[in-house]
């Protein structure tokens, strides 16, 4: 059944509003009407926004060459301190001892056989504090 007029569609339960032509979907693009109100920056703004920019790349450029070239003290066992990543409650710890504290803490892993223990032996061997030189003094 085809309706002929705006008044025979309101009869038949159609909204006037959505069948009348002002109801069509508006341009995608905006218009020069549309855009005149817009922000629009000086000269010296956009020199601002640009210089905010470069700061902002330079500074993420730097962070990630400094991480990339960096040396990181807990990274390996040497020079008689020993670095031990272990389970913990919230993921992994970090075990990191020098001097007397690396002596101790490598005699009682070669003295004991627990996981921690047996993770721990070759960062000593590493650090240079083998079984025989931890439990001779």
């Amino acid at each position: 059944m085809q309706v002929r007029s705006l008044d025979q569609a309101a009869e038949k339960g159609h909204d006037k509003a959505t069948m009348s032509e002002a109801a069509m979907y508006s341009k995608t693009r905006l218009g020069t009407d549309q855009t005149e109100g817009a922000l629009s920056l000086t000269p010296r703004g956009k020199r601002i926004v640009y210089l905010v920019v470069a700061v902002v790349l330079a500074a993420a450029v730097a962070v990630g060459v400094w991480s990339a070239v960096s040396h990181d003290d807990y990274a390996t066992s040497a020079n008689g301190c020993v670095s031990l990543t272990v389970a913990s409650s919230t993921g992994a710890g970090t075990l990191h001892y020098c001097g007397a504290q690396a002596r101790a803490f490598c005699r009682e892993s070669f003295a004991k056989s627990d996981p921690v223990s047996l993770a721990a032996r070759p960062q000593c061997d590493l650090a240079g504090l083998t079984r025989d030189k931890v439990t001779a003094g």
